[in-house]
């Protein structure tokens, strides 16, 4: 402590800044010199983890107003209302406006609560300071006429409550430099239409509710847009345009949406996409080098050839399941329906192919085969195999992949089945061009894996519940590398 204690006040607040602010407080005891340390930190955090909100009520309206930087760079103030309703809006804004009159750059607040009540202080939105603001889960009911936020690039509104759609367009509206904006929008909102037009903007994150009932329309108008994360899961009408210089777009969203979206995104290098149907005729991705796409939905297998056919210069496919599409059992893919002709990027760019999630059925293999056929220039083509809810793959169709005849005479294929939850992966490597070097190393894996699941039959066997089941799947795993 006397080490510590040697250490200039400037370097000291540093150190405490890393501190949650409850624990910096109760250094003030420790010493004259401690009490007031903690009067000037930069950054203040107030979160209701094990205490009673009514303890932190207190603990804020003691010790907020003592607080004497002349800065405060970020303020995190994340409060889950109880039945007691300890907390009050008044309460919210009153330690906002104190935060404001600090000259604040950040501001934090989650507050979840019935109250509808206004919560957020008018001035904030005249804060010259702020640079990043992310409110989620408040009511905001209005923005003063007289408003403006100069400094703000970043703003994130996370299910926040909005009694219609005028405070959340006029809050865009008072932010001539925003860079960066993330909106989620709840399920019961009641706003009917909305506009997202801010010209400073380059980079959105916009969520639509499917159960978004009230919704008739809305419209994104954003020319210096760069990158683009759009989830509409709702069938309400949306215009998204003017976005010359997109760069990178995350779309997924229902077929009512997709062809006006797939459109507006016809220009990005890079896209990841799940659509529930096919975009139409008429678009074609020049630009387009990296595709993502999610195969979660029946008609996925057509959707993949129609962004073959139209992607003329694709030179990374990578076929998966979104992370909020997880749930296997929701992939329903149809049969696959060849291209009447191999489609150009085929011929001549394609290079790297990724496959996770790989379920080995027939649309599946039939998928995988047709592109390493007519794939000219493939480097790679790694495959993931997913058995998360599924038996061990059948190794016929592991064999079928390696021995399938390749356009690319260099190209390299890697199949990775996982069959055991989360230790235990088995690698099958098939190459044309494969030295006796490379069979060595395969054989030496192989052995080793097989040297791993004795060890693991051994350990299961010396359990005492739960051991038939483990047991079962090992030997399933050695069957195969006996095959």
């Amino acid at each position: 402590m006397d080490n510590l204690s040697r250490l200039p006040d400037e370097l000291l607040v540093r150190i405490l800044s890393l501190v949650p602010t409850k624990v910096v407080v109760s250094t003030s005891i420790l010493s004259k010199r401690w009490m007031f340390l903690w009067m000037s930190l930069p950054k203040l955090e107030f979160v209701d983890r094990d205490e009673s909100l009514l303890v932190l009520k207190d603990f804020v309206n003691k010790n907020l107003p003592l607080h004497r930087a002349p800065v405060i760079q970020s303020f995190l103030l994340s409060l889950y209302e109880s039945r007691e309703k300890n907390i009050k809006p008044e309460d919210i804004r009153q330690w906002v406006e104190i935060a404001v009159s600090r000259h604040l750059r950040e501001l934090d607040v989650s507050y979840s609560s019935d109250n509808k009540e206004n919560m957020v202080p008018n001035s904030l939105f005249a804060c010259k300071s702020l640079v990043v603001l992310k409110l989620r889960f408040l009511t905001l009911m209005d923005v003063p006429s007289t408003a403006c936020l100069p400094s703000l690039k970043t703003l994130l509104l996370e299910l926040v409550v909005y009694e219609d759609q005028k405070p959340f367009e006029a809050l865009l509206s008072i932010c001539p430099v925003l860079e960066d904006l993330e909106v989620w929008f709840r399920e019961d909102e009641s706003i009917q239409e909305f506009t997202i037009n801010v010209p400073s903007l380059r980079k959105l994150c916009l969520h639509v509710s499917y159960y978004w009932s009230s919704l008739e329309r809305y419209e994104i108008d954003t020319p210096c847009l760069e990158y683009l994360e759009l989830a509409d899961w709702n069938d309400s009408p949306c215009l998204v345009k003017n976005m010359p210089k997109l760069e990178k777009a995350h779309v997924d969203v229902v077929s009512f949406a997709v062809k006006n979206v797939i459109g507006s995104v016809a220009s990005v290098k890079h896209l990841t996409v799940c659509s529930e149907d096919v975009y139409g005729d008429g678009i074609v991705f020049d630009q387009l080098e990296h595709l993502k796409l999610c195969i979660c939905k029946d008609d996925s297998s057509n959707v993949l050839a129609q962004f073959l056919k139209d992607s003329p210069n694709l030179k990374v496919l990578v076929i998966s399941q979104l992370d909020l599409h997880a749930d296997l059992k929701t992939n329903e893919m149809g049969y696959w329906n060849q291209p009447s002709s191999v489609p150009e990027c085929l011929l001549s760019s394609l290079q790297i192919l990724n496959w996770e999630g790989y379920f080995g059925r027939p649309q599946d293999r039939d998928i995988a085969v047709y592109i390493l056929r007519n794939a000219r220039h493939l480097r790679t083509a790694t495959i993931w195999g997913n058995t998360v809810e599924h038996d061990v793959p059948n190794l016929e169709m592991i064999k079928e992949l390696t021995l399938s005849s390749r356009a690319s005479s260099t190209c390299e294929l890697v199949v990775t089945i996982l069959i055991l939850p989360s230790f235990l992966s088995f690698v099958f490597i098939g190459s044309r061009t494969l030295s006796t070097y490379h069979h060595v190393l395969i054989t030496a894996f192989i052995k080793a894996c097989k040297e791993q699941i004795d060890i693991l039959k051994n350990s299961i066997r010396n359990e005492e519940s739960n051991s038939k089941g483990w047991l079962g799947l090992a030997a399933a795993a050695e069957d195969n590398f006996n095959a």
